[in-house]
């Protein structure tokens, strides 16, 4: 049995739709991330499962029970908000103990789960300090420490390294999903961030526009986008719209505007239907010859752009597209200047294959 379950859960804030129609199970133990960008309706399912918010229409179940009217306090959740939200009165001790004291729990007890807990967030030390005394990190592992020291089974994280700089939340990341694994937590952590859901999440629920458009493990939302949004999304493609011309046993041949032709390994489209194919940047490699049995196209480097330890090259075709291509720095890394004549290439079962979208490629593409 799911330890949450949202069954056909609607919301509307007037004449918008926050949630349409949301069917989610989420499992015992489990490390989710819903992932999409503001105003797809992220916060308020998250505040659904809480109890903040109620649906307007259909079901919410945690352990098998329906929890609609039930308050927020008995949904054996806690909810971690991006701003911490600490008593800013209390020290990091009193902070934590908070939820076993208002319990009722015995004074031995409160002490013990404290302290465990503290020295699980490597805070110990930092017991009698005040927020205000405290950096982002630190703030954000009490918060977290608080919620872990309620004793609730049910983490649910509100973009909770949003508000740290970017160094910190790589190094949080891990530990954040460490330490709920350690206890044996099921946690639902909302992000837009799709780095920080590929790196934590058992799987990942992306959200458009109050639907959701496809869930999976980290690895299927990558390899296996299920459509042109979903690859725009996590990682980023690029896309060439075209028709196809030609279907066979080990592939189909699209026709792509300005007279050039690739292939693809898909054989599910018709000849004549309009598609889009999308490459990932890291899958389109650069040259100065063509490759044997590949996609080669001729074009001439336009920009470069540095990062991290990669370059992403952007490349006039000849047909007045433009591809990037995302490369790694290595010892054997050649570079390309501006106005360099290269040949791009990518394999055809590299390529992703969709039906031509109704309102249009840019439409399709776009997250609200």
């Amino acid at each position: 049995m799911p330890l949450i379950k949202l069954m056909n859960v609607t919301k509307r804030f007037g004449k918008i739709t926050a949630l349409d129609h949301i069917n989610l199970s989420i499992e015992n133990g489990e490390y989710l991330c819903i992932l999409g960008q503001t105003g797809a309706g992220k916060t308020t399912l998250l505040r659904i499962i809480a109890g903040l918010l109620e649906p307007d229409e259909g079901d919410v179940y945690i352990e098998g029970k329906r929890v609609n009217k039930v308050p927020p306090e008995e949904r054996n959740a806690v909810y971690m908000f991006q701003q911490f939200a600490l008593f800013p009165h209390m020290n990091v001790w009193e902070n934590v103990s908070f939820g076993p004291v208002i319990k009722n729990w015995s004074k031995d007890r409160v002490k013990n789960v404290t302290s465990e807990v503290l020295e699980m967030v490597r805070l110990a030390e930092r017991k009698n300090a005040f927020p205000h005394e405290l950096s982002g990190g630190m703030q954000q592992r009490v918060a977290l420490a608080r919620g872990i020291a309620s004793g609730a089974k049910i983490l649910l994280l509100d973009e909770p390294l949003g508000a740290l700089d970017a160094r910190l939340r790589v190094d949080l990341r891990t530990q954040l999903r460490k330490l709920v694994k350690d206890q044996g937590l099921t946690a639902v952590h909302v992000t837009h961030d799709q780095e920080e859901a590929l790196m934590t999440a058992d799987r990942i629920v992306i959200l458009r526009s109050g639907r959701i458009e496809q869930v999976g493990t980290p690895h299927e939302i990558y390899s296996k986008p299920q459509s042109i949004f979903v690859t725009s999304f996590v990682g980023g493609s690029n896309f060439l719209e075209g028709t196809v011309v030609e279907v066979n046993s080990s592939g189909s041949v699209v026709d792509l505007r300005g007279g050039l032709r690739i292939k693809v390994a898909d054989t599910s489209r018709n000849i004549g239907e309009r598609v889009v194919v999308a490459v990932r940047l890291e899958d389109v490699s650069i040259g100065t010859m063509e490759k044997l049995g590949e996609n080669n196209l001729k074009g001439v480097i336009e920009s470069t752009v540095f990062v991290g330890g990669s370059i992403e090259y952007q490349i006039r075709l000849k047909n007045h597209a433009v591809i990037s291509s995302r490369i790694l720095f290595s010892d054997t890394f050649k570079d390309f200047k501006p106005g360099e004549a290269v040949v791009i290439s990518f394999h055809p079962e590299r390529c992703y294959v969709f039906p031509y979208p109704r309102a249009g490629l840019l439409k399709e593409i776009e997250a609200i």
